[in-house]
């Protein structure tokens, strides 16, 4: 018979248990309504594949869509998105309210077991101590499984006293001992687990969820940004900087940690850095010639600085800084900080501007959308088949000459995933984003059951197949297609935008073979020094500080753009595996640690390396012209950015697309439900 706390931690265990299944039937449902969807769709293009092939003349965009549907067969790599973590005071005070008192040692254990761990020992002391203050004590009991195979959770532990078996496909494959950590994949998005896990003794663990997990880091990045925001307002020649500049310039200070006795800066050193005590204190000190002691010139501590000469103009450090303990500074170089005020001169973001050469005509006029309906258009045929939605080749009734592609979500799958916010954030973007290297927009409807998107139809396939057919491209394709991809970020960081999902699969090519980016559910626009925090983009792709929930903008395209750089030309990815943990461990240790092909040239390397780098102010832009500073790459020489933006150039491939339109073969929407508005604000 065991005591009261054992019934009670069986209970709390039997609960999770619940929970957990309750979890992963609603997941089973929506995956069961998703093939449903998708047996529905084949079927009903089987069907218009069986109509058009009894008529007369070939039409080479049945094999082309045919291809497209088996290419969405094959497994794709997903887009994740976590939950968006608003940094709300409330929030915080949920988290903080959530805290455990933790004994010395058990802190000591918890810390060592981030360390140990290839992903967590990324993140910093203060980073570690808060998500460590969050983490709750549980227990298990002999015999009694933490996770469950096949079941989706938000919870890592970290294991104080015990054995537990992890075991796959009823295989015993580890054993985790005291001090051992597992389940952080999901502590970034939600992941169904491939292994159990279960106690072999009575064990006591540590446990965090996603949500306290990400707001310990998200209040740890807030705060940090607060604090470079009061030192930097607090510096008497930088107090008549507006606020926008002050937030923007906060955003480009690294804080670097010295120890005793290490020097900061170098009497006769070249001075290029401006520096902020941020905490501890420094010793200024002068060694005249002839001498081998050095003169204490000053004593400077929290709240002073030093360094600021080489802000206006190359300097020699004509004494010596030194640590005296531990100490942190903010430090920003004079390149940054010209860039930010240099940046600064205009309230609003520069537009794209447009040639009239560079607009691309859709076949049918814009215009004569503005009145039109959903019963306007039939259906041709099915391109494809995604998560929440499908796309169908569309043609308007009164001129089937007139071709669009219609992304047909369902409202349930959208709802119950929680991607609602994300659909109508990426609908505003897209409205009004008039960019030739976008797919565009048209027009929007909705009924009782979907949503409808009227885009731009794209025949050439994406980048993804074409990277399957010739398993890489050459230089000249290469360069060809990344600077459709600029172009477009360039616009889209002019708007601060922010993609968080650049890869060859959002590519497509049009029929010129010219490349443009899809729609993405990661848009969001981000204001001018400020950050965003959700877990958002596909595995490989990320940048380190998405995963580190460090807060990012724009910059965190650059990093996508370099792997997609790498990819192209190599056919495969920098940061690969068929384990999450070790692709985001590896994306977090840089491209550095990365092989590059011998095929690639030097400058391609370079490239990369620059668009690559760990620290977001470091990557290769600019703060007056984003992400356009890329043209002026040594990679780049020689390349017609003004042709490509008039559609001048040859493009490596012209897409083989022919239609044979026939309106007696097309399908039309549900007639049953009534068609209710064109906008998607309140469904």
């Amino acid at each position: 018979m065991g005591t009261l706390r054992d019934l009670q931690f069986a209970l709390q265990l039997k609960i999770e248990e619940l929970r957990q299944r309750d979890t992963l039937i609603d997941e089973l449902e929506l995956e069961l309504d998703t093939k449903d969807e998708l047996i529905r769709r084949l079927q009903e293009e089987l069907d218009r594949y069986r109509a058009a092939l009894s008529l007369p003349g070939p039409s080479t965009v049945v094999a082309a869509s045919a291809a497209q549907i088996e290419d969405n067969r094959i497994t794709k790599r997903q887009t994740v998105i976590s939950e968006p973590i608003t940094p709300e005071l409330m929030t915080f005070a949920v988290v903080s309210h959530r805290s455990c008192d933790k004994s010395q040692e058990s802190q000591r254990l918890i810390q060592a077991a981030f360390l140990k761990n290839d992903l967590l020992k990324n993140l910093d002391e203060e980073e570690i101590k808060a998500v460590t203050a969050c983490m709750q004590r549980t227990a298990i009991n002999q015999g009694c499984f933490v996770i469950q195979e096949g079941s989706s959770g938000d919870q890592a532990f970290v294991l104080e006293e015990g054995r537990l078996d992890m075991r796959k496909d009823g295989q015993q494959v580890l054993t985790f001992e005291p001090e051992d950590m597992f389940g952080e994949v999901t502590l970034l998005y939600s992941w169904t687990h491939t292994y159990s896990v279960s106690a072999q003794t009575d064990s006591k663990l540590w446990a965090i969820d996603r949500r306290s997990f990400q707001c310990a880091l998200t209040q740890c990045g807030l705060r940090r940004l607060s604090h470079s925001v009061e030192l930097l307002r607090s510096i008497p020649f930088l107090e008549s900087l507006p606020d926008n500049v002050i937030r923007k310039l906060s955003l480009h200070v690294e804080e670097t940690s010295y120890i005793d006795g290490d020097y900061v800066c170098c009497q006769g050193a070249i001075g290029d850095s401006f520096y902020i005590i941020s905490k501890g204190q420094v010793s200024v000190m002068e060694k005249k010639p002839g001498r081998q002691e050095q003169t204490v010139l000053a004593q400077l501590s929290e709240r002073q600085w030093f360094g600021e000469k080489a802000l206006w103009g190359e300097t020699t450090w004509s004494v010596n800084v030194v640590a005296v303990g531990e100490v942190t500074c903010l430090v920003i170089d004079r390149w940054t900080f010209r860039d930010v005020i240099e940046g600064s001169g205009s309230d609003s973001p520069p537009k794209l501007q447009q040639s009239d050469e560079s607009k691309i005509e859709s076949k049918g006029d814009p215009a004569s959308l503005a009145s039109s309906t959903l019963s306007d258009f039939q259906i041709i045929r099915t391109l494809g088949v995604g998560e929440f939605s499908h796309v169908d080749l569309v043609q308007l009734r009164r001129n089937i000459r007139c071709v669009f592609a219609m992304r047909v979500l369902k409202k349930k799958l959208i709802l119950n995933s929680g991607q609602r916010e994300h659909i109508l954030r990426e609908r505003s973007i897209l409205m009004e984003a008039l960019c030739p290297f976008l797919v565009r927009l048209y027009k929007t409807f909705r009924d009782a059951e979907h949503l409808y998107g009227l885009t731009e139809a794209c025949l050439g396939g994406n980048l993804s197949r074409l990277l399957k057919e010739k398993g890489h491209l050459d230089e000249t394709s290469t360069k060809f297609y990344t600077a459709c991809v600029v172009e477009a970020l360039s616009f889209l960081h002019s708007q601060r935008i922010v993609y968080r999902d650049v890869k060859p699969e959002n590519v497509v090519l049009d029929e010129q073979g010219y490349g443009k980016l899809i729609s993405s559910r990661c848009l969001k626009r981000v204001e001018e020094g400020k950050r965003t925090w959700t877990f958002c983009g596909t595995l490989g792709y990320m940048a380190p500080e998405i995963i580190l929930s460090r807060g990012h903008s724009t910059e965190a395209d650059l990093w996508s753009l370099g792997v997609f750089v790498f990819e192209l030309l190599s056919g495969r990815l920098p940061f690969d595996g068929s384990d999450p943990i070790k692709i985001l461990s590896a994306s977090v240790c840089g491209i550095d640690q990365s092989d590059f092909p011998e095929s690639f040239c030097k400058d391609a390397c370079d490239l990369i390396r620059k668009l690559c780098r760990g620290k977001p102010s470091e990557r290769l832009v600019s703060q007056t012209n984003g992400a356009k500073a890329i043209q002026k790459h040594k990679w780049f020489n020689g390349f017609n950015w003004d042709g490509l933006c008039k559609r001048k150039l040859t493009p490596p491939l012209i897409p083989k697309v022919s239609l044979s339109l026939q309106s007696a073969t097309c399908a039309l929407y549900s007639s049953e439900a009534e068609e209710l508005c064109t906008n998607w604000e309140d469904f």
